[in-house]
Order: structure tokens, then C-alpha cells, then sequence
């Protein structure tokens, strides 16, 4: 199992319900261990950063097109996770453990790790949002002290050659 791939938004549909005891996720219209669909080692990330978020888990095994199991829930938000969006990437799974991009995190800044591509890079030159390098990238947003947007990135995974189709897409963050 690789410490990270080079997906972000890896095959999804249907939605997912998490029993927060027992790690395990059950799926509606899902297709868990398919080709091109969710695989062990694997993150998935809980709810939509446009609406509700509740944070990402490596994928531990799965049982079914419909059954996984998470190893962790320390990097989730701790609220009810029933019948909600999901996502599958292939991100850097030390970021899942790290204060800084979890949920359950406390503060006003709001940070999350995107699988940058060149396109991604090209989209946001000349705003706020430029960064150095395409690869994995955590991104925190904040508002400064007279209220003006501030973008801070760091670099994780320096890469070429990554597939994206994440929601939202790098540059468009959620407000």
C-alpha cells in the first residue's frame, strides 16, 4: 500500500452512512473495490467542502460494493454521518492524523489538502490562489485582522501526472 497516489477524486456515487464504533461504512448505490472505485489504502472523504464536511479516513478493508471499513475516526468532525456525499482520493495518508487538516481541528482558519494538476496551476495564475508547484498541496484560508482573504499553501507531494476531478475544484475553495 503507497503512502499516496496521484487521484483525487477517484470514481463516487451513491451515498454513505458511518458507524462511528465500529469504522464501518455502508454504502447506497456504491461501488466500493471496483475498478476504478474506492480500494484499501485509499481516503474517503465524508460530506461536500461546498456544503457539509466531516473530514477524511483511510479506507481499511472492504468487505463489499457496499461495506468498508475505516481505520480511524480522528481526523472526522464527530457529527452523525448518515446518507451523505462522499468522496475517494489517493492523498497523503499522514495528513489525515495531522491537526492542521482535520475536522475535528478548533480555530477559524479553514485548510485541505488538494491534488493539484498543471490545468489547476494555470486556472488560478495571477490570484490568490497561484501556488508553486502542482501536486498534493495543503491549503489553508483565512481572513486577516481588516477582514482581506489571505491563501497560505505548502507543498506535501511535489508530482506531476495528477488526475483531478475533485469538488471544489483547487482554486474555487469553499467561502
Amino acid at each position: 500500500m503507497a503512502l499516496w497516489g496521484n487521484n483525487d477524486a477517484v470514481g463516487t456515487g451513491g451515498t454513505v452512512s458511518l458507524n462511528y464504533v465500529t469504522g464501518a461504512v455502508t454504502g447506497t448505490a456504491t461501488t466500493f473495490g471496483q475498478t476504478g472505485a474506492a480500494q484499501e489504502g485509499d481516503i474517503i472523504r465524508f460530506g461536500d467542502r461546498d456544503g457539509t464536511y466531516f473530514g477524511d479516513a483511510v479506507i481499511v478493508s472492504i468487505a463489499s460494493t457496499i461495506s468498508l471499513t475505516i481505520g480511524s475516526t480522528m481526523g472526522l468532525s464527530g457529527a452523525g454521518i448518515a446518507g451523505t456525499t462522499f468522496t475517494i482520493s489517493q492523498l497523503p495518508k499522514s495528513t489525515i492524523l495531522d491537526s492542521k487538516y482535520s475536522e475535528a481541528s478548533y480555530g477559524t482558519e479553514d485548510s485541505f489538502v488538494y491534488g493539484v494538476s498543471d490545468e489547476g496551476m494555470t486556472a488560478t495564475t495571477g490570484t490568490s490562489y497561484h501556488l508553486s508547484h502542482e501536486g498534493w498541496v495543503g491549503v489553508t484560508t483565512y481572513n486577516d485582522n481588516a477582514g482581506n482573504l489571505r491563501v497560505k499553501s505548502e507543498v506535501l507531494v511535489a508530482m506531476s501526472g495528477i488526475t483531478t476531478g475533485n469538488s471544489p475544484v483547487y482554486g474555487n475553495p469553499p467561502a
